[in-house]
């Protein structure tokens, strides 16, 4: 095991160059394993595990971040990990004792990890179990886990652009030739068009109901990933900001994290343009996959959420299950107690939210 210790900050620029190059050339590669990601997380440390081959040439990897919980103690987790062949005990092995040693060092009473395998992963499963972990897979909704648990995915790899676009449904092929018919236009963004997508965000929020991020929050984002890693696609109507979508892209994949549309022409159905566009980016990059990332897991015509699943399905993704959670209590009482204290706060936030929308 090769234990890196504050890899952001102590490691020489090679080795640095050494994990960017082995995440962005593995078929699991996942954006939220990487430096630049880390970096965006300000409130959180970070840590890199690896297991080496005897020839010193990485072949697994698990970034995990730590985060003091007031109370409780360090919690440690990893989104979208491990980076490896996950049928590989040997490596596998090699990452859990890595993670033992960062939970002695900072006395953490918990490592969770949600990784994007399937849930009908049994193999996975079962190598898992024997290294300690317990898995949580039975959450259906957003606000349930971290990472969302269901999510939309278009396979790209070594397909045109006419093969997708014919895959789409047909109702989604004619609302990309309307927003284009109706003089729907796309650009890409500069740092400086954040604040308009910001303030089309801040529109979306209330509209539809969530809690958005800060301003500041997408220029550190623009500041470590842009331009080889993040692009703003914003979409313009008589030269009005009128959409906007921010993709991640990284290895073998891109990924939607972030869209805006505002309350006006709604109609020109810019939204729909806008995932076009990146997805015929993603094919000139060759990349793999295309991911739409969460929807709600219950798929009821009644469910509130339902309009994002249905807009998602339109560009022919899969729908798509994740295992979960995958955790290790390393204090089980502490953990018990601190899963309670978060489902209590995520129920307020909840009640608080429908409250002032009353209002």
């Amino acid at each position: 095991i090769l234990y890196l210790e504050e890899i952001v900050k102590l490691l020489e620029e090679k080795d640095k160059e050494r994990y960017k190059k082995f995440l962005e050339s593995h078929e699991r590669c996942n954006f939220q394993q990487s430096l630049e990601w880390g970096n965006v997380k300000t409130n959180w440390k970070k840590e890199v595990i690896l297991s080496e081959d005897k020839e010193g040439n990485i072949r697994g990897s698990l970034c995990v971040w730590i985060r003091k919980i007031p109370i409780f103690g360090n919690i440690m987790y990893s989104a979208r990990g491990p980076v490896c062949d996950l049928y590989n005990e040997e490596i596998i092995s090699d990452l859990v004792e890595g993670a033992n040693q960062l939970a002695k060092k900072y006395k953490a009473f918990v490592l969770r990890v949600e990784p994007d395998v399937l849930k009908s992963d049994e193999k996975f499963r079962e190598i898992i179990s024997k290294k300690g972990f317990k898995i949580k897979d039975d959450s259906k909704d957003f606000k349930d886990e971290i990472q969302p648990r269901f999510v939309f995915r278009l396979d790209i790899k070594g397909k045109t652009e006419d093969e997708i676009f014919a895959a789409f449904h047909q109702k989604t092929r004619y609302n990309i030739r309307l927003a284009t018919k109706k003089g729907v236009i796309i650009k890409e963004g500069t740092k400086e068009d954040l604040k308009d997508f910001h303030n089309i965000m801040v529109e979306t929020g209330e509209r539809d109901n969530f809690i958005i991020r800060s301003l500041s929050y997408f220029e550190k984002m623009y500041d470590e990933l842009a331009p080889n890693h993040m692009k703003l696609l914003m979409a313009y109507h008589d030269n009005e900001p009128i959409a906007g979508i921010i993709p991640i892209m990284y290895g073998n994949k891109v990924w939607y994290l972030y869209g805006a549309s505002s309350n006006k022409h709604r109609n020109l159905m810019p939204n729909y343009l806008l995932q076009w566009t990146m997805i015929q980016e993603a094919i000139k990059r060759g990349c793999d996959m295309y991911d739409f990332r969460g929807v709600s897991g219950v798929v009821d015509e009644s469910h509130p959420q339902y309009g994002l699943y249905r807009f998602k399905k339109g560009f022919n993704a899969e729908f798509t299950e994740f295992i979960g959670e995958i955790y290790i209590p390393y204090k089980s009482l502490t953990y018990k107690l601190y899963k309670l204290a978060e489902k209590a706060f995520r129920t307020l936030r909840t009640l608080k939210k429908k409250f002032t929308s009353k209002k």
